[in-house]
């Protein structure tokens, strides 16, 4: 006999923007409860054609 247990996983969609050209390049998604301050990563601008420092925004 299996039960089947629903876990909701709530994952809120973010946009990153990149801290040079201020352009939104990129949309994921996040795990709220995990990571509840704002997330930085280093991805490639192709509007700067370099690798910069992505930070979440609203």
């Amino acid at each position: 006999m299996f039960i089947t247990v629903e876990v909701e996983v709530v994952r809120t969609r973010i946009t990153l923007a990149c801290t040079e050209c201020k352009q939104r390049n990129y949309n994921t998604t996040k795990e709220k409860k995990n990571h509840p301050e704002r997330m930085e990563i280093k991805k490639y601008c192709r509007f700067c054609r370099k690798h910069t420092l992505h930070r979440e925004t609203k």
